[in-house]
């Protein structure tokens, strides 16, 4: 299968950036999109919500679904799900991608903040995860893709932001045990990070500003990777950490120098996998 033409995804946090450009590059094929996100009206810092969304996936040739939810509330969630499977039939893919982030020690992390990367990034995967997955067993070809990294146990990745760390390693613990969970069932569970930096409004107002930008490269890197993925055999290909480029070169794609930012620019390595060696 090399298209999601017809198919249904559910995307968290797909009201911008890399869950944004996944939907866009979904709706190219002509799929049905439900984008749940808690963005309904515009934001100072933040470009585009639900309803922005929705028009850009709709213009790019697919169906969209704008969902207003928290995905740290359950009644929300469920809300959501059934809105989708109402909306067109039922749910072939989930992509767990809304994520919180705050790159502070342990002494200058306030529990409000530890609470809200626990709340959204662990525990709302695993809450949109199981909504989906009735849906996702009735599919054909069912996918979850968390947009999390390799379980890399080592003391440089967790030493500088252990809150954070723990939050995106408890997104991956989900796809090591429901890959085992349901891969007799036939429900593929995997994970997707980047190589580099990604042009995204956290990167830009929250880690490096222009500067990291300029050093990133373009969300639809992501997206293209992310295609590949959900357009596999689920029964084959399961229970993986991904890398984006690892993923674009197992299908012929070397040169990455389109989703630069700035072609003349070296890009900057994303957290949690070391550099590519040359």
């Amino acid at each position: 299968m090399s298209t999601l033409a017809g198919k249904t995804l559910f995307i968290s946090g797909a009201s911008r950036g890399i869950g944004l450009a996944i939907a866009l590059r979904a709706a190219q094929d002509g799929a049905n999109v439900a984008i749940a996100a808690k963005t309904a009206e515009p934001h100072p810092k933040l470009p585009g919500t639900i309803y922005t969304a929705a028009e850009e996936i709709e213009a790019a040739g697919g169906k969209a679904l704008p969902l207003i939810c928290d995905i740290r509330d359950e009644a929300a969630v469920e809300a959501a799900v059934a809105a989708t499977v109402e909306r067109f039939g039922g749910i072939d893919i989930c992509i767990n991608n809304a994520s919180a982030i705050m790159l502070t020690s342990t002494l200058h992390t306030p529990m409000k903040r530890y609470d809200l990367m626990h709340q959204v990034n662990t525990r709302g995967t695993f809450l949109v995860s199981k909504t989906c997955l009735p849906h996702l067993l009735e599919a054909d070809n069912p996918h979850i893709l968390n947009l999390s990294p390799p379980l890399n146990m080592e003391e440089k990745w967790f030493a500088p932001h252990v809150a954070y760390t723990m939050a995106k390693f408890g997104m991956s613990l989900c796809v090591l045990g429901m890959a085992g969970e349901f891969r007799d069932r036939g429900v593929a569970v995997n994970a997707l990070w980047p190589r580099t930096a990604i042009a995204t409004s956290a990167v830009k107002n929250l880690l490096g500003g222009d500067a990291l930008v300029e050093r990133s490269l373009k969300p639809e890197v992501m997206a293209d990777a992310a295609h590949v993925i959900l357009t596999r055999p689920s029964r084959e290909f399961t229970g993986n950490f991904c890398i984006d480029d690892e993923v674009l070169e197992s299908v012929g794609i070397t040169d990455l120098s389109e989703y630069q930012v700035n072609p003349g620019v070296e890009p900057a390595p994303d957290f949690f996998v070391e550099p590519k060696a040359r």
